[in-house]
């Protein structure tokens, strides 16, 4: 008799008989076949059992000074995939020279596309970047996402004698460390 696990935030618990069984799966824009294990043998003293599923989509960041496919690439945004709280799984990802950070094997579906979640952790250091968690969802098996990594804004910095009121300094450096 088969039995179907609820799966919840990646965890499903159920009363299983001991025994030999053939696994398979639906998971929403994860390609099914690919469980693994795809047979277990379910046995006393055992209670947890792990598998592994995997997507077969492709998120590409495409990090610009303007936000748009046409903007100045960013070189060196790193990204990360996340859960909704912010939790970071796997390596980070880092922009290229054309501004592409690219999350390989994601979920994808045309209907119910799961959501992925990601988070930016650094730009270049010239640019400014959102480090919230953000989202999105793939319709299709490949699909690109407009980053925007604005300049820093330029600031101004005066520098006068502290003896004669309003004397600029002709001559100095700052350092901000």
């Amino acid at each position: 008799m088969a039995k179907t696990i609820t799966i919840t935030n990646g965890v499903g618990s159920e009363r299983i008989a001991n025994g030999e069984y053939d696994v398979t799966l639906n998971a929403i824009g994860y390609n099914n076949s690919s469980i693994n294990p795809a047979e277990i043998e379910i046995e006393e003293c055992t209670n947890t059992y792990n598998f592994t599923v995997a997507a077969e989509g492709t998120l590409t960041l495409h990090v610009s000074e303007e936000g748009t496919a046409g903007g100045t690439p960013i070189v060196g945004a790193t990204f990360v995939r996340t859960d909704s709280l912010g939790t970071q799984y796997g390596d980070a990802i880092t922009s290229d020279s054309n501004g592409n950070a690219v999350f390989n094997n994601v979920p994808y579906d045309a209907l119910n596309a799961p959501t992925i979640y990601f988070m930016q952790t650094a730009s270049d250091g010239e640019h400014t970047f959102n480090s919230e968690v953000q989202s999105t969802t793939l319709t299709t098996q490949t699909q690109i996402l407009e980053i925007q990594n604005e300049l820093f804004a330029e600031r101004t910095f005066n520098l006068t004698d502290a003896n004669y009121a309003n004397l600029p300094i002709e001559s100095a450096t700052i350092t901000l460390d």
